[in-house]
């Protein structure tokens, strides 16, 4: 490929980039009624955060490195933060300062005088106002209340609080706002939705994929659901990679589950307090991936930050610092090869590369090296680089440490190559238990005719964690050939047809899920099309 034509990111997407680490706040309705959808049971009169804290949420950040704050300013229930015109659901109708209080601008005010950027979270989704994934509407004259009602909210949100520079459209949007982002927010980051500039990690495990390449096809970045699972080294859009994942809790699960997945805070929840050795596996599979960190946190009902969640994040910035402020040396240069020398030999087990991404991803392939007894020994190796990959091993003692691009599309341009001596290493799973393993929805058989069958299953426990899931047919040796004329996703009654992609394997689609808990059916429309009988099995795996 030619180096000119690599894509590149915006100067948004690379301040963005620049962050690493950014902080969610969830916080609600759903926080009393402990889970974390809300499900309209709570009288607003009863919402009374009586000892909210921005400037400890402020606190909570910065002990852990993070550099933005996103507020949930409107999850799925629709209950809104801040004091809205636009629904009588909200602040405006709490007992919380008499119904005059506004979170939205308390955390607004707070970050500012510490120098965090601020983004907004408003779900497309409103349970409250009846709308449902991307705010699809069960009619068009719904459709066009509810358009008018979320087009004013965002507008509040971007004209009231000083400058946005994140917005969550989490699961999409069915209608356009785009003219309200260029008019009040140009420079703001956008998560999902047809003009995102970043994307989602495909799970909310807290784990990206390697290698993780910041570059898709525009036809993908259009979608506005693009994943890690669209990952193109030679694509020509720039979408990064944002990873957010929850402190509390690894999978989703019941109230008799302690690891149940924890947006919300959950008083039952409170041995599901992820370990460190967790949250540090976390940032090399985010950050150490090129990726940015969104670690939640999550407010009890007095509208402070647990103690317990506190020093844990308090624990987890202390090491990223330990390990990674003061490197032993670093240097940075152009070309496929750049050493990095020692006065004298040190034990070194982790190194950080950083591409000059402004020029895109030129680097394809890549092995660290290090000087020993007079001997390049290979130490680790990549593919992808982007902002930064993060490589580790059992420590060496070297003389110094080379970069060597195995392969690349134009010069190499290193802004960082730093070494350390960390200590130790980590050691993760590859098959962690909180990945989904593959479930087997059912069988299909001579009921699939020529003309055409439908199968319908009930997926709301399988697919009850936000994530990408593959479903894939898999034909008995020797049975008739089955054509996949459709697939159908209905999530809380809604019909997500944009949450269904196919793949060039005919029997392989693509469903991504971006909320947790609900109902949801996968509906299969199956044809016969050769000679025998159809008989096979239908697979459903979490990436």
């Amino acid at each position: 490929m030619n180096s000119l034509a690599l894509a590149r990111p915006t100067a948004a997407q690379l301040a963005w980039h620049q962050m690493e680490i950014e902080m969610f706040v969830h916080f609600g309705p759903a926080t009393w009624q402990e889970q974390d959808n809300d499900d309209l049971s709570l009288p607003p009169a009863k919402f009374n955060p009586t000892k909210l804290d921005t400037e400890q949420w402020c606190d909570v950040a910065e002990s852990f490195g993070a550099r933005q704050i996103i507020l949930v300013a409107k999850h799925v229930g629709g209950f809104c933060l801040w004091q809205t015109d636009s629904s009588t659901y909200g602040l405006k109708q709490a007992a919380w300062r008499n119904g005059k209080g506004d979170i939205a601008a308390d955390l607004a005010a707070s970050c500012q005088k510490r120098g965090l950027r601020l983004g907004m979270y408003l779900s497309p989704a409103d349970k409250f106002l009846d709308a449902g994934i991307g705010g699809r509407c069960a009619t068009p004259e719904a459709q066009d209340r509810y358009t008018a009602t979320y087009r004013q909210q965002l507008t509040e949100l971007l004209t009231r609080y000083g400058p946005i520079s994140e917005i969550w459209f989490d699961g999409s949007l069915v209608f356009e706002v785009s003219d309200i982002v260029t008019r009040y927010a140009p420079d703001a980051i956008q998560f999902q939705g047809p003009q995102a500039s970043i994307r989602w990690a495909g799970n909310e495990e807290g784990i990206l994929p390697y290698p993780a390449w910041n570059t898709l096809s525009t036809r993908d970045a259009r979608s506005g659901i693009a994943t890690v699972a669209h990952s193109n080294p030679d694509g020509d859009a720039w979408l990064p990679l944002e990873v957010d994942t929850t402190l509390r809790g690894l999978h989703w699960g019941d109230k008799k589950d302690p690891q149940s997945i924890c947006w919300f805070w959950k008083t039952y929840n409170k041995s599901g307090l992820k370990s460190l050795d967790r949250l540090i596996e976390t940032y090399y599979r985010s950050v150490g991936h090129g990726a940015v960190l969104l670690l939640n946190s999550n407010p009890d009902t007095t509208g402070r930050i647990p103690r317990e969640d506190v020093r844990r994040v308090a624990e987890f910035g202390n090491v990223i610092r330990e390990r990674f402020s003061t490197p032993l040396a670093e240097t940075s240069g152009r070309g496929k090869t750049i050493e990095l020398a020692f006065p004298k030999p040190r034990r070194v087990d982790h190194v950080t590369t950083t591409e000059d991404i402004t020029f895109g991803h030129r680097v394809r392939r890549y092995v660290i090296e290090g000087l020993i007894s007079r001997k390049w020994k290979r130490l680790a190796s990549g593919t992808a680089i982007g902002y930064k990959k993060i490589d580790f091993f059992p420590a060496q003692k070297v003389a110094a440490i080379r970069f060597r691009a195995v392969e690349s599309v134009a010069p190499p341009l290193i802004n960082r190559l730093a070494a350390f001596h960390v200590g130790e290493i980590p050691t993760f799973d590859p098959n962690p238990p909180y990945i989904a393993n593959p479930m087997e929805l059912g069988t299909y058989g001579n009921k699939v005719t020529e003309e055409g069958t439908t199968i319908t299953f009930d997926v709301s426990s399988p697919c009850g964690a936000a994530r990408q899931y593959d479903l894939e047919l898999i034909p008995a040796p020797g049975s008739a050939t089955v054509t996949v004329d459709s697939v159908q996703f209905i999530h809380d009654g809604a019909d997500a047809p944009q949450f269904v992609t196919g793949t060039s394997n005919p029997l392989l689609w693509s469903i991504t899920v971006t909320g947790v808990g609900g109902t949801k059916s996968l509906s299969l429309r199956l044809r016969r099309t050769g000679q025998g009988e159809p008989k096979g099995t239908i697979v459903l795996r979490g990436r």
